[in-house]
């Protein structure tokens, strides 16, 4: 089966929002073995709408919508593919009622054009929208099966995970069903990682195995095809391990985890602490890790030492070794990790200092960054050679502190 991807919404095409849409869909469509031959963008233009939907109903199987189910008067795809398929439009009674139900717990007026978001094209599927209003819709007519999404990500989402993947896999008529498993990793880019696995994936049949590149980590998404949920995961489980005895060195979590939240789950598991003394890096990594809820159990505190006279005054960095050594070096960055933790009270102390740019410092190259990591009476370092700009490299820095840190905490585990 192929499928097409229309999304619609004329600030796709002004270039206000990124079409993410469609991109999580394709990926989760190749999960389950449906391809994906064409992205459509249409405005919010009736004429336009119904050419593209009569162009992809002589090339797809499947043509997937995303968008213009809202309240207003550009929301047009429901009507507009009720009208090509034939199709009337009715109101769907439950999404009525909790739309309702929406506007009397807010204490708000519900304005007649919210009545639209309840319209389903009739003997559609129905998915709830437990995100948003506007429910999702699904059927098939002439041996082409149409599903209707809402547009924001946050709906469409839950949405196609709780309800559209498994109608779409209906439609093989099988009784079996999907499971799937993502592994994540940093320090190994999408190209190597394939590499290494690339036997894997030339032989994969059932499970199947799917690389993909993030913003600075790379996923696997393993998925299988089972009527048996205990011989699916065991089926996940063998292929994993053929995974992990090649490249579990760069591993470090499961599923929609970050390597920041792997970090301060690790720390919690082994009900130990951190504090950061961070000069290059500005603060970024003290950022990250108080994102994430509870940290507050967890991190002490930090020294954004990015001067000299903060790291001599308030992390008594010594004057000789600023001389002998500089600043940007291994010795500092150890130095800096083990005074960070003393003056915080701290069970692990972590550093960052390198050089960000434009220019080189000390005589390091732009992107020598030395990350330095305190355990215990163990100080370590650790040495990067990055690429980029300020930013990216600020970032990496981080990343690949956090990268080292949760190793660093996998052996105090141990």
């Amino acid at each position: 089966m192929n499928a097409e991807i229309i999304a619609v919404g004329s600030e796709l095409l002004l270039g206000q929002i990124a079409n993410t849409n469609a991109q999580y869909i394709s990926r989760e469509l190749a999960a389950i073995g449906i391809d994906v031959y064409y992205h459509t963008v249409v405005g919010d233009n009736q004429v336009r709408l119904t050419n593209a939907i009569e162009q992809a109903q002589k090339r797809a199987d499947i043509i997937i919508f995303t968008g213009g189910l809202g309240p207003t008067k550009d929301d047009l795809t429901k009507a507009t593919v009720a009208a090509v398929v034939g199709r009337s439009i009715e109101i769907d009674t439950e999404s009525l009622r909790r739309i309702e139900a929406y506007f009397a717990r807010h204490n708000r007026a519900m304005t007649p054009n919210n009545k639209k978001q309840a319209e389903v094209i009739a003997g559609s599927t129905v998915f709830l929208n437990n995100h948003g209003m506007a429910p999702g819709m699904a059927f098939k007519e002439e041996q082409v099966t149409y599903l209707l999404l809402p547009g924001p990500p946050k709906e469409l989402k839950p949405m196609f995970r709780t309800d559209a993947r498994q109608f779409l896999f209906n439609q093989t008529n099988d009784s079996a069903q999907i499971f799937s498993r993502v592994l994540r990793y940093f320090g190994i880019g999408e190209s190597q990682l394939e590499t290494e696995l690339e036997d894997l994936i030339d032989e994969q049949t059932n499970p199947t195995l799917a690389p993909l590149a993030g913003d600075q980590d790379v996923t696997l998404r393993l998925t299988v095809k089972h009527n048996n949920k205990e011989d699916a995961m065991k089926l996940l489980d063998d292929l994993e391990q053929k995974i992990q005895s090649r490249v579990g060195d760069y591993f470090y979590g499961y599923g929609e985890t970050t390597i920041v939240e792997q970090v301060s789950a690790q720390l919690s598991q082994n009900s130990l602490t951190i504090a950061a003394a961070e000069s290059l890096t500005g603060g970024l990594f003290s950022q990250k890790l108080t994102d994430v809820p509870g940290s507050s159990r967890l991190f002490t505190g930090s020294v954004v030492c990015y001067t000299n006279d903060v790291k001599q005054q308030v992390l008594h960095i010594p004057e000789t070794m600023i001389d002998e050594v500089g600043v940007v070096s291994a010795e500092c960055a150890q130095l800096l990790a083990r005074n960070v933790a003393n003056l915080t009270h701290a069970s692990i102390g972590i550093s960052f200092t390198g050089v960000a740019g434009p220019e080189k410092q000390e005589g390091k190259e732009v992107g020598t960054v030395y990350v330095g990591i305190c355990t215990g009476d163990t100080a370590k370092d650790f040495t990067l050679h990055l690429s980029g700009n300020r930013e990216q490299i600020r970032k990496r820095s981080v990343m690949y502190g956090c990268f080292y840190l949760l190793k660093e905490l996998k052996k105090v585990e141990k």
